[in-house]
Protein backbone atom coordinates (compact mmCIF):
# COMPACT_ATOMS: atom_id res chain seq x y z
CA UNK A 1 0.00 0.00 0.00
CA UNK A 2 1.38 3.33 -0.85
CA UNK A 3 0.82 6.39 1.00
CA UNK A 4 1.45 10.19 0.69
CA UNK A 5 3.33 11.96 3.90
CA UNK A 6 1.29 15.32 3.04
CA UNK A 7 1.92 18.31 4.98
CA UNK A 8 -1.21 20.21 7.59
CA UNK A 9 -1.49 23.44 5.44
CA UNK A 10 0.32 26.00 7.61
CA UNK A 11 2.92 26.53 9.40
CA UNK A 12 2.10 26.72 12.85
CA UNK A 13 -0.80 25.48 15.09
CA UNK A 14 -2.77 26.93 17.97
CA UNK A 15 -5.36 25.55 20.01
CA UNK A 16 -8.18 27.94 19.39
CA UNK A 17 -11.42 27.85 21.59
CA UNK A 18 -14.77 27.55 20.39
CA UNK A 19 -18.47 27.36 21.21
CA UNK A 20 -18.69 24.36 19.24
CA UNK A 21 -16.04 22.80 21.28
CA UNK A 22 -17.16 23.23 24.62
CA UNK A 23 -16.01 26.21 25.09
CA UNK A 24 -13.28 28.15 26.38
CA UNK A 25 -13.85 26.99 29.61
CA UNK A 26 -12.54 22.89 28.72
CA UNK A 27 -11.67 20.79 26.31
CA UNK A 28 -14.43 17.80 27.39
CA UNK A 29 -14.91 16.77 23.07
CA UNK A 30 -11.45 15.94 22.75
CA UNK A 31 -10.38 12.33 23.14
CA UNK A 32 -6.71 11.24 24.82
CA UNK A 33 -5.70 11.04 20.45
CA UNK A 34 -7.23 14.65 19.28
CA UNK A 35 -5.03 16.12 22.26
CA UNK A 36 -2.13 14.77 21.24
CA UNK A 37 -2.34 15.37 17.52
CA UNK A 38 -2.89 19.10 19.01
CA UNK A 39 0.22 18.85 20.73
CA UNK A 40 2.57 17.24 17.66
CA UNK A 41 0.83 20.39 15.65
CA UNK A 42 1.85 23.04 18.18
CA UNK A 43 5.30 21.71 18.40
CA UNK A 44 6.23 21.79 14.61
CA UNK A 45 2.77 22.74 12.22
CA UNK A 46 4.98 21.51 8.95
CA UNK A 47 4.92 17.94 10.78
CA UNK A 48 3.27 15.36 8.05
CA UNK A 49 0.61 12.99 8.92
CA UNK A 50 2.23 10.24 8.77
CA UNK A 51 4.86 11.60 11.26
CA UNK A 52 1.97 12.79 13.05
CA UNK A 53 0.40 9.31 12.93
CA UNK A 54 3.44 7.53 14.32
CA UNK A 55 4.17 9.53 17.16
CA UNK A 56 0.60 9.39 18.29
CA UNK A 57 -0.52 5.65 17.66
CA UNK A 58 -2.66 5.78 14.27
CA UNK A 59 -2.33 5.64 11.09
CA UNK A 60 -1.64 8.81 8.46
CA UNK A 61 -5.81 8.47 7.15
CA UNK A 62 -7.08 8.90 10.78
CA UNK A 63 -4.98 11.70 11.93
CA UNK A 64 -5.91 13.41 8.62
CA UNK A 65 -9.46 12.85 9.20
CA UNK A 66 -8.80 14.15 12.80
CA UNK A 67 -6.93 17.21 11.80
CA UNK A 68 -9.66 17.76 9.27
CA UNK A 69 -12.61 17.46 11.94
CA UNK A 70 -10.61 20.04 14.32
CA UNK A 71 -10.37 22.41 12.01
CA UNK A 72 -14.00 22.11 10.47
CA UNK A 73 -15.31 22.46 14.39
CA UNK A 74 -12.95 25.04 15.14
CA UNK A 75 -11.01 23.91 17.72
CA UNK A 76 -7.98 24.86 16.15
CA UNK A 77 -6.15 26.37 13.13
CA UNK A 78 -3.28 25.99 11.61
CA UNK A 79 -1.25 29.51 10.50
CA UNK A 80 2.18 30.92 10.13
CA UNK A 81 2.65 33.07 13.16
CA UNK A 82 5.16 35.80 12.15
CA UNK A 83 7.25 38.47 13.78
CA UNK A 84 5.11 41.36 12.70
CA UNK A 85 8.02 43.87 13.33
CA UNK A 86 10.01 41.93 10.06
CA UNK A 87 6.78 41.70 8.21
CA UNK A 88 6.06 45.49 8.08
CA UNK A 89 4.06 46.03 10.91
CA UNK A 90 6.22 48.66 12.94
CA UNK A 91 3.36 49.69 15.60
CA UNK A 92 1.50 47.16 18.00
CA UNK A 93 -0.75 47.84 20.79
CA UNK A 94 -2.83 47.30 23.05
CA UNK A 95 -5.95 48.88 23.68
CA UNK A 96 -8.12 48.76 26.95
CA UNK A 97 -11.94 49.60 26.09
CA UNK A 98 -14.42 50.49 28.73
CA UNK A 99 -17.68 49.21 27.07
CA UNK A 100 -21.29 51.09 27.73
CA UNK A 101 -23.97 48.08 27.77
CA UNK A 102 -23.34 44.73 27.21
CA UNK A 103 -19.84 44.35 26.61
CA UNK A 104 -20.31 41.06 25.17
CA UNK A 105 -21.94 43.04 21.93
CA UNK A 106 -20.03 45.72 22.15
CA UNK A 107 -16.58 42.94 21.74
CA UNK A 108 -18.55 41.74 18.83
CA UNK A 109 -18.82 44.55 16.50
CA UNK A 110 -15.13 44.90 17.51
CA UNK A 111 -14.14 41.10 16.24
CA UNK A 112 -16.06 42.33 13.22
CA UNK A 113 -13.91 44.60 11.75
CA UNK A 114 -11.11 43.23 9.73
CA UNK A 115 -8.08 45.14 11.27
CA UNK A 116 -8.62 43.54 14.62
CA UNK A 117 -6.89 40.06 14.78
CA UNK A 118 -7.86 40.36 18.88
CA UNK A 119 -10.75 40.85 21.08
CA UNK A 120 -11.12 39.41 24.57
CA UNK A 121 -13.98 40.69 27.46
CA UNK A 122 -12.23 40.31 30.44
CA UNK A 123 -12.03 41.78 34.23
CA UNK A 124 -10.43 44.05 35.52
CA UNK A 125 -9.96 48.06 34.91
CA UNK A 126 -11.55 47.37 30.97
CA UNK A 127 -14.06 45.56 29.44
CA UNK A 128 -12.50 44.67 26.96
CA UNK A 129 -9.04 43.61 25.40
CA UNK A 130 -8.32 44.26 21.24
CA UNK A 131 -4.79 44.36 19.64
CA UNK A 132 -3.94 46.56 16.78
CA UNK A 133 -0.76 45.73 14.42
CA UNK A 134 -0.29 48.60 12.15
CA UNK A 135 2.13 49.40 9.69
CA UNK A 136 3.08 52.68 11.40
CA UNK A 137 1.66 55.18 13.76
CA UNK A 138 -0.64 57.32 11.46
CA UNK A 139 -2.04 53.90 10.76
CA UNK A 140 -2.55 53.55 14.14
CA UNK A 141 -4.24 56.39 14.75
CA UNK A 142 -6.34 55.82 11.65
CA UNK A 143 -7.63 53.04 13.20
CA UNK A 144 -8.26 53.61 17.15
CA UNK A 145 -9.97 57.10 15.90
CA UNK A 146 -11.17 56.58 12.89
CA UNK A 147 -12.93 52.90 13.46
CA UNK A 148 -12.80 51.53 17.19
CA UNK A 149 -13.50 54.58 18.82
CA UNK A 150 -16.85 55.15 16.15
CA UNK A 151 -18.03 51.34 17.34
CA UNK A 152 -21.52 51.83 18.66
CA UNK A 153 -20.34 51.20 22.76
CA UNK A 154 -16.97 52.15 23.16
CA UNK A 155 -17.01 54.44 26.01
CA UNK A 156 -13.41 55.03 26.50
CA UNK A 157 -10.24 53.51 25.01
CA UNK A 158 -6.73 53.49 26.82
CA UNK A 159 -3.97 52.90 24.31
CA UNK A 160 -0.43 50.68 25.56
CA UNK A 161 2.28 50.92 22.93
CA UNK A 162 4.38 47.89 22.57
CA UNK A 163 8.17 49.10 23.26
CA UNK A 164 9.19 45.22 22.81
CA UNK A 165 7.99 41.95 21.95
CA UNK A 166 10.24 39.81 24.70
CA UNK A 167 7.86 36.39 24.09
CA UNK A 168 5.22 34.73 21.89
CA UNK A 169 4.28 31.13 22.16
CA UNK A 170 1.30 29.23 21.67
CA UNK A 171 2.21 25.69 22.87
CA UNK A 172 0.27 25.57 26.26
CA UNK A 173 -0.53 22.44 24.98
CA UNK A 174 -4.63 20.66 26.06
CA UNK A 175 -5.79 19.64 28.81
Amino acid sequence: MTTTDSTPSGAGASEVPSGATGGPSGSSNLDSYNKAIIEELQKDGRRTYGTIAEAVGLSEAAVRQRVQKLRDNGVMQIVAVTDPLQVGFRCQAMVGIKAEGDAREVANRLAAIDDIEYVVVCTGAYDILVELVCENQEALLELLNGVVRQVPGVLHTETFMYLTLTKQTYSWGTR
